[in-house]
Order: structure tokens, then C-alpha cells, then sequence
């Protein structure tokens, strides 16, 4: 009897001991399941974070694109504005080379200065042109007598309001000394044209400019009657570069103190 009892304890014993090694078996694979589950769905997390960076990046550069291009618009319609040379009236310093059957030089002007000094290269709206009368005053002449060109053209200032110029022995004179011009063309000269013939030296009324093309032996300029003295409202802009040809980019704000021949 004590030995079935024994038998029956070994038994219990032995079935209770499966039964714990089995729930801890269950138990291990539970955990391991749940370990190799946290992989997996941290792997998951770490994409999604990745899309969503990815996304963000896209969405950044979508939005710097298109600030870069509403600036560039702004910049364009505002400040810099496209303008194609025609003519030979400022050869050498833009249309070097200048034929008509060619593609000519291209240039950015600026509607937005700070006033206009000598130097500048301006383009004009040459709907008017102004001579002087007998006490030194701007007016329009008659224009059965005297047309202005009545287009757009590029010149050189020469001399802003207030100041006396002067014409004489193929020298410009501006309030008494003689301009050292070295950007027009070696062996050019500076001859009356007509405008303002007997007057000389003349004071520039305040808000006219005098003007000139650095073709001087080739350019309709303030020294003609078509053109005259020219209005500051009659700006349209600056010159600022040459943008093309591209071979022939030249910053033209200084071009005044450049030599033509270099």
C-alpha cells in the first residue's frame, strides 16, 4: 500500500511538474514572440518617420521654389528689365561689332535708381525733344519745324541740370574742363550738330540731362534738334549689364571709366 501511495505521489508529481514546464514553455514563447513583435513594429515606426521626413522635405523645397520664383518675377517686372540694342549710336561700348543682320547685344536696365549722374547710360523715351530759348530756358519747338525722333534710344549722360557745357575743337567741356572720355572709340570726334549752334556754352536747365552717343560720328544725340535737351521723366531706366552675348557679359554702371579699346 505504501508503495502504490508512493506510486500515486510520483505520478501526481511527475504530472505537475509537465504541467509547469509546459506553462513555462508557453510562457517563453510568449516572450519571445512579444521581442521579435517589438522589432518588427519599431521597424515600422522608423519608416513611417522616414515618409513623413521625406514628405516635409518635398514640401520644403516645393515652397523655396516657388518664393525663388515669385522673387525672380518681382525682380524682372520691378527692377531688371530686358532691353535689345538696335543701331550703332553707342559702339564701341555696346553693338561692337555691330550688323544689322546679326543678333545684337542684349542688356538689363533698372526703373529703380537713386538719380542720374554722368556717366549713366540711360534709355529714353524721345517723344519730345527740348532746345533752349534766348534766356536759357527748356521748350518744345515747333514740331512742323523740328521733329523729335519719337522712339526709344540709349545714349551716355553727359552733363544733369546745373551744369554748363560746351562743345569746341572736337572737345566736350563741362563747367570748364575738358572730358577725358576714354570709352568712345580712338579717333572719334565730337562735332556741333545743330541744336543748339551759337549758344554755346549753354547751362542745363535743373531736370534736363545732355546726352550722347559714345559713336559720337554716328549718333543722333543732344547736340541735334531731333533730339535735344532730354526731360528726367523721359527715363525709362538704367543700364546695368550686358547679359548677352554671354561671351561679352560687362557690367556697364562704371563703363565710364573703362577704356573703348580694351
Amino acid at each position: 500500500m505504501a508503495d502504490e501511495k508512493n506510486t500515486g505521489e510520483n505520478i501526481e508529481n511527475t504530472v505537475t511538474e509537465e504541467t509547469q514546464e509546459t506553462a513555462e514553455t508557453a510562457e517563453d514563447r510568449t516572450e519571445a514572440s512579444e521581442e521579435n513583435a517589438a522589432p518588427e513594429s519599431g521597424e515600422g515606426e522608423a519608416a513611417a518617420q522616414e515618409s513623413v521626413s521625406l514628405l516635409a522635405d518635398i514640401s520644403e523645397l516645393f515652397e523655396t521654389a516657388l518664393i525663388s520664383v515669385f522673387v525672380l518675377v518681382l525682380v524682372i517686372t520691378y527692377l531688371l528689365h530686358p532691353v535689345n540694342i538696335i543701331g550703332h549710336s553707342m559702339v564701341p561700348t555696346l553693338n561692337k561689332s555691330y550688323d544689322e543682320t546679326q543678333v545684337t547685344d542684349k542688356i538689363f536696365m533698372t526703373t529703380v535708381y537713386t538719380g542720374i549722374r554722368y556717366g549713366d547710360i540711360v534709355i529714353i523715351d524721345e517723344n519730345e525733344n527740348h532746345l533752349l530759348n534766348e534766356n536759357g530756358e527748356a521748350y518744345v519747338p515747333d514740331q512742323s519745324v523740328s521733329r523729335s525722333l519719337n522712339e526709344c534710344i540709349i545714349k551716355r549722360v553727359i552733363a544733369v541740370g546745373g551744369q554748363t557745357i560746351d562743345i569746341r575743337d572736337s572737345q566736350v567741356i563741362v563747367d570748364g574742363e575738358v572730358l577725358d572720355e576714354p570709352y568712345i572709340a580712338s579717333g572719334a570726334t565730337t562735332a556741333d550738330l545743330g541744336a543748339f549752334t551759337g549758344q554755346y556754352p549753354i547751362t542745363v536747365p535743373e531736370g534736363y540731362l545732355f546726352v550722347m552717343g559714345d559713336n559720337r560720328n554716328n549718333s543722333c544725340d543732344s547736340r541735334d534738334q531731333h533730339v535735344g535737351l532730354v526731360s528726367e521723366d523721359q527715363i525709362y531706366g538704367k543700364a546695368v549689364v550686358r547679359f548677352y552675348p554671354l561671351s561679352e557679359f560687362k557690367w556697364l554702371t562704371g563703363s565710364w571709366k573703362e577704356s573703348a579699346d580694351d
